[in-house]
């Protein structure tokens, strides 16, 4: 309220400013005819400055603090994918028995174009994410959150998030697979129940990761070509695929 008022004062002010040097210009000059042809052309000019500033200008640093905004969304998930995306990938590659027929179609190569990555991301949205359950290490991947805890924490806590709905619920879903993990003593003789009621969360996950990680490999393809070669050549749904250059 402090704020408006000020704002309202200073306004005030600057009419009564912009009065009094009228005032002077007329007692002066004698000139009102001189006045009103000046103060009319700048009233008239007013629409175009706005036009220049609101339509122009604004949408220019608009969209340019929204491009550096993406550009620290895309650096937070690529620090994701680096230190829990990737690994989580494999684990869950592992479990899914499809994942053969899927690795084929996610098989990305160098000469990928935005095509191919719009082919490969509507293919995912009819994917099922099969998991088998008993393949999963769930004390393993229960230590593996464990030590990401912190990590996962502050990515959460990150407030550029706040506009990758899609990312942000992947994180909800990662960090409730945690929460399921750590709530259980241990994993031996659990029921057929609960080993499905696990396989849907770890699905939910494993679905949303694979969308975020396609983006990503598009983001990287057309922004840093030498991150995206690595990121080929370690690519959890090739089971060939090896960091080394040949």
């Amino acid at each position: 309220m402090n704020r408006n008022k000020r704002h309202i004062l200073f306004g005030v002010i600057l009419v009564v400013l912009s009065i009094v040097f009228y005032l002077i210009h007329y007692a002066i000059f004698r000139d009102a005819h001189h006045i009103f042809v000046y103060l009319v052309g700048d009233i008239a000019f007013v629409f175009i400055e706005v036009l220049i500033v609101t339509l122009i200008i604004e949408r220019v640093l608009t969209e340019r603090d929204r491009q550096v905004r993406l550009e620290k969304l895309n650096m937070v998930i690529g620090t994701f994918f680096s230190e829990v995306g990737t690994r989580l990938l494999s684990v869950f590659t592992g479990a899914d028995p499809g994942v053969d027929d899927l690795g084929r179609e996610l098989a990305i190569a160098p000469s990928w174009n935005d095509k191919d990555f719009s082919r490969a991301s509507s293919l995912l949205k009819s994917y099922s994410y099969p998991i088998d359950i008993r393949r999963v290490d769930l004390p393993a991947l229960r230590t593996f959150f464990e030590q990401e805890r912190d990590f996962l924490l502050r990515l959460i806590e990150n407030p550029n998030l706040l506009e990758h709905e899609s990312f942000t619920d992947l994180l909800r879903a990662v960090f409730h697979v945690a929460e399921e993990l750590s709530a259980r003593p241990g994993f031996d003789g659990l029921p057929e129940s609960d080993y499905g009621h696990l396989a849907g969360d770890i699905r939910r996950v494993y679905g949303s990761l694979v969308r975020e990680w396609i983006d990503y490999m598009k983001y990287l393809k057309n922004s840093y070509p030498y991150l995206y070669s690595l990121a080929v050549r370690t690519n959890p749904f090739d089971r060939n695929a090896s960091p080394v250059v040949r």
